[in-house]
């Protein structure tokens, strides 16, 4: 039945990539990687960085968050999941997401409210954006 449309089923709306992050967006409180830095070392939030390793290992970590490629963030955020990170232990923990320019953690945060993750948001400009202000990076070593 591929292809095919039920009888009464409604055509799911169809809208594009910029269409949807903006929408994501609007329901997001983005944090600065200033103010993000400030909430990490207070110790109310989580940063949680999802790039993949090629990126990790080509520009650095940030010290003290939390490596979790996207293919396994839910796993790993959920509370009431069995393969969850031992750091994920509430639905009140604030989650700061960060991708490597900031477009995929948007969409990532939006997953994980829906989890009920409900002060998840996103680092704007994601990475790179920590890297230019300046803020604590590990470099990666020179192999050799």
């Amino acid at each position: 039945m591929s292809g095919q449309r039920v009888a009464g089923e409604v055509a799911p709306e169809r809208v594009g990539i910029d269409e949807l992050l903006d929408r994501v967006r609007a329901g997001i409180d983005r944090i600065e990687p200033r103010a993000a830095h400030e909430a990490y070392e207070a110790g109310d939030a989580l940063l949680v960085d999802t790039r993949y390793a090629a990126l990790r290992q080509r520009d650095g970590l940030i010290p003290g968050a939390l490596v979790v490629e996207r293919n396994e963030l839910e796993w790993r955020l959920d509370p009431l999941g069995s393969h969850r990170a031992p750091e994920a232990d509430s639905h009140d923990l604030r989650v700061v997401v960060l991708c490597n320019e900031g477009y995929a953690s948007s969409l990532a945060v939006d997953s994980l409210r829906r989890l009920g993750l409900h002060r998840a948001t996103d680092l704007i400009g994601g990475f790179q954006a920590w890297k230019a202000a300046g803020l604590p990076v590990l470099l990666p070593t020179p192999p050799g």
